[in-house]
Parts: structure tokens; C-alpha cells; sequence
């Protein structure tokens, strides 16, 4: 759910004469042309710093702390700076295509700032698009650099983009037609289809070590039913990034912490493993991950408050799928599903609303104050709204931040029940 309001398209017959009879009649409310339209600029300052903040502690483990062989060492150091460059380029292409978008009338309202000037702007939309383009042509790049032509791991490679490619066209799809709730939540069953008819890995899970007395097995093979369960967990993680949403710099915020935590989680897992799949594996991970990360903070510098550009369901989607695709192929998808914590008590609870029990309007969006400047939460069931009600009232920028603290706080959690739990649980 973007913050936005979907102007309607002016309607050019009812113009008025043009005044000038030499020229071309203009419609009432017409888009700004490509060269009166410009963006304000990106917030550099503040995302450079988070990206330093990110680079210092995976190099740390990458080069320090762990003992990775140099010749992962050495493509991962190649993802990593062929990510940079895509950031370059996001942060580039994000003015140019804005400009476009905003002439074919997309764009809409920021909710949150009714009443108010900033409220009457119109912001350009479904920016998710170059994040997503730039990201797929980042990844291509880096797959001749890391992969062979007899690797293992260049099917399942395709398969994860292909589906990212095929969420990202059916989000900008959405933003276009704006699809019904019904079928958002199956389109992600059809984009995933590559990644299942790809997928050569096992289908069994482990059974906890408590549980094994009780059970009789260690080692349990779901067959069919695991691939059922890694459709549903697409599903959710394309869906569940859109509906904790509502704020600015929100839905990149949490992919933004949410990427880097895999990122941590990965190369733990490679330096404190010996076996070469398990190692291959994160490593796939990392070089989808990176791209992820250092695109999605180009559109941050955009859309992070006072956002200049809305991301639109485009990018939802895609960072969702890509999120998917390397909890599936890295066999890490309950350590994904605890990263996720925050969107599954947002979904839990917005569960009354999104099937119809309770009265679910279009935006389930805070009110607004136009004299404080302050954001009160409704009686809309979603974690944005908890927030208000819990904390109290803030502005949007104050809320954002918190629920992204939270996003951090359920992350290191993570890392902390792992640890806790490391050779009782499993």
C-alpha cells in the first residue's frame, strides 16, 4: 500500500480554447513538461553514511573474523563493487525516469501531508522501476564474472531471475491497473513457478532435537508438501513488504535492514561452515543481496522523508521475490522468516481487515494534524497504527524510524536465538 492518492487523468476534451491560436491547446492540470519538472535532490549525505555503516562490518567479517577462501573472497569483492556502480546508476536514472513517469501522469498525493503544500505536490510514482532494472542488469553483469557455463548453480541462477523479472513486471503492472487484492495474492504464485521447477535442492527439514523422542525421526521428507510451503513463502514475502507500508522511506527501510542482515547471516554461515554447497550456496545469496541493498538505497535517497519520489507496488514486489528466491536457494528460509518478524505480526494483525471481517479502507493510514504536524493512529489494524496508539503521537519521519528500529531490533534477535540455541534446537 504506497502512500498516494491516484489523481484522475484531466480530461482534454472539456479544455478551454487556447488563447493562442499558433499553438497546440493544452489540457487543464496538465503534467509538468521534461523541462520545467525537477526533482529535488538526493539525500546523499544521509545514505553514504548508512552504506559506510553497512561496509565496515561485512568487510570486517569477510577479511578479519572468518577465514574465507580467497577465490570467494575475490568474487565477492567483485559483487560488492559492481554494486556500487549500480547505486551510481540508480541514483542517476531515478531524475530521468521521474521526469517521464510524472508527463504520463503517474504520480499522486502524500497522504500524510494533506492540508499542507507538500501535500499538493504532485510526486512522481512507481520509481521501484529503475531499482529494479538497474538491479537485474547489476546481476546479469555479475553472473559472467562468477559463474561458468558448466557451474551447478547457473539454472537455479536463471530460475531466481527470471521470477525477480517476472514479480517486477507484474508490480509495474499493478501500479498501471491498479489489480484487486485477490489477485495480488496470486500473482506471486505464478512468478515463482521457474524458481520450483528449477529447485534441486532437498525437501526435508530437520526435525528439533526435543521433538525427536516424540517424532521417531531426526530428519523428516516432505516431498511435494515443502514446495507448497516455498510457494506460500513467496507469497508472503512479495505481499507482506507492501502491506507494512504507509510512510515515507518505509518499504525501502525495512528491504534496506532486512538485506543486510541476510548479508551478515550469509557470511557467518560460510565461515563457520567446511562444506562447499553450504558455502556456494550463501554465496549466491551474497550476490543477489548486494545489488538488492546498494539499489534499494539509491531510491532511499529519494524516498526517504520528505520523499520526492513514491516507489509504487514495482518495488514491493521485486524486493520481496528477491528476498524469497535466497531464503529458498540459500536453505536459510526459517532464518528468513524470523528477518521478517515485524511483517508477519503486521499481517497477523491486519489479517480482520485484508479478508473482509472488519471494514479495510483503501489506505489504513494515520490522521493527520495539519496544525501540529503530528500523525494520530486510527483504529486500523496494522503496525503503523500500533505504534501511534502505543507511543503516542509523532511525526511521520519519528514513526519511521521506529518501526525500522524495530525491524533492526527483530533482526538481532535473530542472530541472538541462533546463538542461544545453536546444537539444543537443532
Amino acid at each position: 500500500m504506497a502512500v498516494r492518492r491516484r489523481p484522475s487523468i484531466p480530461n482534454q476534451t472539456a479544455a478551454p480554447p487556447n488563447p493562442d491560436p499558433g499553438g497546440d491547446p493544452q489540457p487543464p492540470n496538465a503534467a509538468p513538461s521534461l523541462d520545467q519538472f525537477s526533482l529535488a535532490p538526493p539525500k546523499l549525505g544521509l545514505i553514504l553514511s548508512v552504506l559506510a555503516l553497512f561496509l565496515i562490518p561485512f568487510f570486517y567479517f569477510l577479511f578479519v573474523h572468518y577465514q574465507v577462501e580467497s577465490d570467494l573472497r575475490y568474487y565477492i569483492s567483485i559483487c560488492v563493487a559492481l554494486s556500487l556502480v549500480g547505486f551510481g546508476f540508480t541514483v542517476g536514472l531515478i531524475p530521468v525516469a521521474a521526469r517521464y513517469l510524472l508527463r504520463r501522469n503517474m504520480f499522486g498525493y502524500d497522504i500524510n501531508k494533506r492540508g499542507t503544500p507538500q501535500g499538493e505536490v504532485k510526486v512522481p510514482e512507481t520509481l521501484g522501476i529503475v531499482t529494479a532494472i538497474v538491479f537485474l542488469v547489476v546481476a546479469i553483469v555479475l553472473q559472467l564474472c562468477t559463474l561458468t557455463a558448466d557451474s551447478d548453480w547457473l539454472v537455479e541462477y536463471n530460475a531466481a531471475l527470471a521470477c525477480i523479472c517476472f514479480m517486477t513486471l507484474l508490480g509495474f503492472v499493478d501500479d498501471v491497473l491498479d489489480v484487486p487484492w485477490r489477485v495480488k495474492l496470486a500473482l506471486p504464485f505464478f512468478a515463482s513457478l521457474p524458481l520450483m521447477m528449477a529447485y534441486a535442492g532437498h525437501t526435508s527439514i530437520i526435525i528439533p532435537k526435543p521433538l525427536v523422542p516424540y517424532v521417531g525421526l531426526s530428519v523428516l521428507d516432505l516431498g511435494v508438501i515443502y514446495k507448497v510451503y516455498m510457494i506460500l513463502l513467496v507469497i508472503f514475502c512479495t505481499n507482506s513488504i507492501n502491506i507494512h507500508a504507509g510512510l515515507n522511506g518505509l518499504e525501502v527501510g525495512q528491504t534496506v535492514v532486512i538485506s543486510f542482515a541476510v548479508l551478515i547471516h550469509n557470511l557467518m554461515q560460510i565461515g563457520a561452515s567446511t562444506d562447499i554447497d553450504y558455502k556456494q550456496a550463501h554465496a549466491f545469496s551474497i550476490y543477489i543481496m548486494w545489488p538488492l541493498l546498494t539499489t534499494s538505497l539509491g531510491l532511499l535517497a529519494f524516498n526517504w522523508y520528505p520523499s520526492s519520489v513514491f516507489v509504487g507496488d514495482t518495488y514491493t514486489y521485486f524486493a520481496g521475490m528477491s528476498l524469497a528466491v535466497v531464503g529458498i536457494l540459500g536453505h536459510f528460509s526459517e532464518t528468513l522468516l524470523l528477518f521478517f518478524l515485524p511483517q508477519i505480526l503486521n499481517f497477523l494483525y491486519s489479517c480482520p481487515q485484508l479478508f473482509g471481517f472488519v471494514h479495510c479502507p483503501r489506505h489504513r493510514l494515520p490522521r493527520f494534524d495539519t496544525q501540529t504536524g503530528l500523525l494520530t493512529g486510527t483504529n486500523d489494524m496494522n503496525l503503523v497504527n500500533l505504534f501511534l496508539r502505543l507511543f503516542g503521537r509523532c511525526t511521520e519521519k519519528s514513526l519511521c524510524i521506529r518501526l525500522l528500529i524495530f525491524q533492526a531490533l527483530s533482526c538481532l534477535m535473530c542472530f541472538g536465538l541462533r546463538y542461544i540455541l545453536a546444537g539444543w534446537y537443532k
